[in-house]
């Protein structure tokens, strides 16, 4: 399989693009996590953001917004439990 990996055309093509490609030495698995926790602070604005929509912040309405959010809006329940599993 290897050796039709280098020889087939688009193979060649798909392996030197992905497999080998050429990267520093010092990066390591580690280097991903970097990216990784750029995209959970993008992932916890944006869901942040849509909750701050729905959210009321009064201390007689505050569950009855979170009822709202989780029942009545489309995906509510994910987004609140996305921002909440991301914290």
């Amino acid at each position: 399989m290897a050796n039709l990996r280098k020889t087939h055309p688009l193979l060649k093509i798909t392996n030197d693009a992905l497999v080998d490609l050429p990267a520093p030495s010092n990066i390591s698995i580690w280097w991903n996590f970097g990216s990784l926790l750029g995209l959970c602070l993008i992932i916890q604005i944006l869901t942040g953001l849509f909750l701050a929509m729905h959210y009321t912040a009064e201390t007689a309405t505050a569950f009855s917004s979170v009822v709202h959010l989780c029942r009545d809006v489309n995906y509510g329940w994910l987004i609140r439990n996305m921002h909440a599993n991301g914290a």
